[in-house]
Parts: C-alpha cells; structure tokens; sequence
C-alpha cells in the first residue's frame, strides 16, 4: 500500500461491488483528506471504503501548512514557498491519483467525485492576514485534489462544509436528522474513525450520485493522461 495512503478497511477494496455505480467523497483538511467509495444509488448507497490520503509529504513537516511561517504569521512570498507548494502540488497529486486509480483497476465505474471545503471564499478579498493564509492553504489542497481527479477523467463537485447537509436534505428529499441517521448506519462496516470527516465525505459522495448541484463550481474531468 502506498505510504500516501492509510487504510481504514479491514478487507480488499470493495470487489464485491465491482461494476456497481460509484462515486468518490473527500473531506479536505490541511494536509490530507478523509476519502470514501461509495457504491450504489441515491436511494441505497453504501461505504465501499474508507481512507486517509495525505496531501502533504511528511518528510516536509511544513509543507502541511505551507503558508503559515509561524502561529498566525504567513511567510513571505519567495524560494521557500514556492518549494512548499510544489512539494504539496507533486506528492498531494500522486497520493489521490494513487488512490482514485486503484478504485478504478478495481472496477469501479466512478460516477464523479465530491469535495467537501470549510470556505469557497477568494483569499484575496479576506484581510485578516491570518484568515487569509488559512484560506489559501484551503484553496491549496482543494485543487491539488480536483486537479488530480481531473487527469484521471474523473469529474469534481465542490460543496461547501457549512451548506452540506441543507443541500443533502432537498436534494435527496430527506430530513437532517435521517441523513445524520442514515450516516451513523453506513460507517458501522467502516474500520477505523467515523467521525464528521468521514461522514461528509460520504454525503458528498451520495450527492454525486443524485446528480445534485454543487455549492462551488464543477471540475470538468479532462482527457485522462496516456
């Protein structure tokens, strides 16, 4: 298993699902991502995997945070920023294609993806400097993430954290309190952790499979690399 990459299912990868539809969730933090398949349809989806991806190498501790120089100080545009975020740009990169392309070579016909962020807002509009430096690490790993899917064909919907379960709740014609049921029910086969993380991944993951419109715009996929 990739380094990249920490499994939080006990057995192989959802090969009984093969063939199934399928849709990608990720709950993007900074640094990594909570990553889910789910299978199925709207209307009876199911976890087919859960997993930590790392978006930054952690033989570049910094690179987690790569514009913060110090608690609440962002570092100052040059050489040593530019290495951070390339560093985030080439590992982050290869550790979803990594685990999106097993998906795929295992049958999985993936539907899209779906991205959960804690803000859509334009860092350059924000002044607090240390909101700012926040936002654009956010900004950073959002499309390390959607770029990534994109060569591999698969197309990204973007939805913000805040607005989740009210756009879940219309779109699959469901109250929140049966959604955050019917989420606590799915992660009792999941390995590991089951917390928000993981349960947006998923709902956004479902909402992919509704055909629902996302908060932020849509990632077209791109003609996957040779």
């Amino acid at each position: 298993m990739s380094p990249r990459i920490k499994s939080r299912q006990g057995r192989p990868m959802a090969s009984r699902h093969r063939g199934d539809r399928a849709a990608a969730g990720f709950s993007v933090k900074s640094g990594w991502a909570s990553a889910v398949l789910v299978v199925g349809t709207s209307a009876l989806p199911a976890v087919a995997a859960s997993e930590t991806v790392e978006l930054s190498d952690p033989a570049v501790p910094e690179s987690r945070q790569p514009y913060h120089h110090g608690f609440g100080t962002a570092r100052a545009a040059g050489r040593e920023l530019s290495r951070l975020i390339a560093s985030v740009e080439r590992f982050g990169g290869q550790s979803v294609k990594s685990w999106l392309g097993r998906l795929q070579a295992g049958g999985h016909d993936l539907q899209g993806a779906g991205v959960v962020v804690g803000s859509l807002i334009d860092p350059a509009s924000i002044a607090n400097d240390h909101i700012r430096i926040h936002a654009l690490e956010g900004q950073l790993f959002r499309r390390v993430v959607a770029e990534a899917a994109g060569r591999l064909g698969v197309a990204c919907s973007i939805w913000r954290e805040r607005d989740l379960y009210g756009i879940a709740a219309a779109a699959l014609s469901r109250s929140e309190p049966d959604l955050r049921a019917t989420l606590a029910t799915l992660g009792r086969d999941a390995d590991g952790p089951w917390r928000g993380e993981q349960k947006r991944a998923v709902l956004a993951a479902w909402l992919v499979l509704a055909g629902a419109e996302p908060t932020g715009r849509r990632v077209r996929r791109q003609t996957p690399a040779a």
